[in-house]
C-alpha cells in the first residue's frame, strides 16, 4: 500500500473518530447550548456531498468516512433540533 494511501485512511479515521467523544457527550447529557445550530448544518451538508463525491469516484475511503462522520454530525444536529429550546438539567 502507498504511503499516501496509508495516509489518507489515517487521517480518515481521526476525523472522524473526533465525532464520538461529542456524540457521546451530547447523547448522555442532551446538553447542545456549546453547539452551533448554523456550524452543524453547513457541516453535515458539506459531509454528505463529500459522501457523493466518494461515490462518483469509488473512491471508498471517501465513502466510509464521510458515511460515518454523517451519521455522527447527523445525529448531534438531530439533538441540537431536539433539545436546542431547552436548558440543561
Amino acid at each position: 500500500m502507498p504511503i499516501s494511501d496509508l495516509i489518507g485512511y489515517l487521517a480518515a479515521a481521526l476525523t472522524t473518530c473526533s465525532f464520538v467523544p461529542q456524540a457521546l457527550h451530547t447523547f448522555r447529557t442532551r446538553d447542545v447550548t456549546g453547539i452551533s445550530l448554523g456550524m452543524y448544518s453547513v457541516f453535515t451538508v458539506g459531509i454528505a456531498l463529500w459522501l457523493v463525491y466518494g461515490l462518483a469516484l469509488a473512491a471508498w475511503p471517501i465513502v466510509v468516512a464521510p458515511a460515518i462522520t454523517l451519521v455522527l454530525a447527523g445525529a448531534i444536529l438531530g439533538m441540537k433540533l431536539v433539545y436546542g429550546e431547552r436548558r440543561p438539567r
